[in-house]
């Protein structure tokens, strides 16, 4: 009778433990599934190699033994930078594959025709690579954190920049015809207010374009002495070169997200880029200031081991790095409880995190007022061989 009062208890915990087990999908004992979609092929590719650096990282962490005793299992899939095939992409993860969470999904096109449906699937949908403004908007989006600095804050700093650096300038924008580069002209129209309209001349390009020639040719024609360019890499390195080439020399900024020497520096010439401008959140392990610095030293040995025969100079590598450190923190606050609502919970808390490669004075820090993974940025100008700091960390707020 004690037998079979012990087997009963057994199956009943086992009964018990088996919704808990699978209350999470994706969820084991021994590891978490994770979702990820980046564009490996299509126009944006370049920007993919944040995902193979974000691969790279979470190799290295299964490596140590995971993290509280569970592998991670990140699958990863295409979408050649194209909505449909992020829907399509996004779907399986989540149907399919039953990912715990989706991770550092890559494009503002993509995300955006993705975000509805994560959020009705109550899926967590952690640090996204878009510094849309949307998106970071939590009582719409509550599952979503966001993994660059907002394109609204980035624009606002070169916004201040530029008005303080060529007062009297006008200013000529090129930017991608969609939230990336949209967020970046309303940045500047909410810093400038009523001089924009005085001041700036746009031009929006389509991602789908084999040339943006003719935008640049059109836009030096306006007399602009300053140039804003907000897009992918392809087309920045396209924009610095075409520039050079017909000798308009004007004061010319480029976002973050196209700021990679190897993506777009080295592309559009590197003779060709000096002077440029771009805000950054990160070293640049090729730099021989950092040569000495215990965080490039350690990333170098990290990305020898993980990424053998890679470009160190990519940025994006070391973006993709970023993200996998930051998929460790918010695991190992986690702890045991992986339940989706502690899983966002935990992305919404990370307080004082501080990288070995982000620049001095950049920390991490989420909250319940935001949702974003970065909030400073700082300056930099290519000097034809580095990037060279001035000014000290930013944020949109600064005066």
């Amino acid at each position: 009778m004690l037998k079979q009062f012990a087997v009963s208890v057994a199956l009943l915990a086992s009964l018990v433990a088996a919704p808990a087990r699978a209350e999470t999908p994706g969820v084991t004992e021994s590891e978490i599934k994770i979702g990820a979609v980046f564009p490996f092929s299509g126009p944006a590719s370049p920007l993919s190699n944040t995902g193979r650096g974000l691969i790279a990282y979470v190799n290295s962490i299964n490596d140590r033994g995971g993290i509280n005793g569970r592998k991670i299992n990140l699958i990863t899939y295409d979408d050649a930078y194209t909505p449909p095939k992020a829907v399509e992409q996004v779907r399986k993860l989540i149907e399919s594959d039953e990912v715990a969470f989706m991770f550092s999904q890559l494009g503002t096109p993509g995300i955006g025709a993705t975000i509805k449906y994560i959020t009705a699937k109550k899926v967590p949908d952690l640090f996204v690579v878009s510094g849309a403004t949307k998106f970071t908007n939590f009582a719409e989006f509550p599952t979503t954190t966001t993994g660059l600095p907002s394109y609204n804050t980035e624009g606002k700093i070169y916004a201040k920049y530029i008005a303080q650096t060529a007062p009297d300038a006008k200013i000529a924008i090129l930017y991608q015809n969609d939230d990336l580069g949209r967020d970046f002209v309303t940045a500047f129209k909410e810093t400038l207010k009523a001089d924009f309209d005085k001041k700036v001349v746009t031009s929006p390009y389509e991602v789908t374009e084999p040339t943006i020639d003719s935008r640049v040719v059109q836009l030096k024609a306006s007399g602009a002495q300053a140039f804003l360019i907000a897009g992918t890499p392809k087309f920045a390195a396209q924009a610095i070169k075409k520039a050079s080439e017909i000798g308009w020399t004007p004061l010319t900024v480029l976002n973050y997200v196209s700021s990679s020497v190897s993506s777009t520096i080295v592309p559009a010439g590197a003779d060709k880029a000096v002077g440029v401008v771009v805000a950054t959140i990160a070293k640049d392990p090729n730099d021989k200031k950092w040569a000495d610095d215990p965080g490039v030293k350690w990333y170098r040995a990290h990305f020898e081991k993980y990424l053998p025969g890679a470009d160190i100079g990519d940025s994006n590598y070391l973006f993709g790095t970023h993200q996998g450190q930051i998929l460790e923190q918010v695991l190992k606050q986690c702890g045991n409880d992986l339940s989706r609502e502690n899983i966002v919970k935990q992305a919404r808390n990370i307080k004082g995190l501080t990288l070995p490669t982000l620049m001095p004075g950049i920390t991490i820090n989420t909250g319940p007022d935001n949702s974003m993974a970065y909030t400073q940025l700082q300056l930099q100008r290519w000097t034809g061989s580095s990037w060279e700091q001035f000014g000290g960390v930013q944020s949109a707020d600064a005066k």
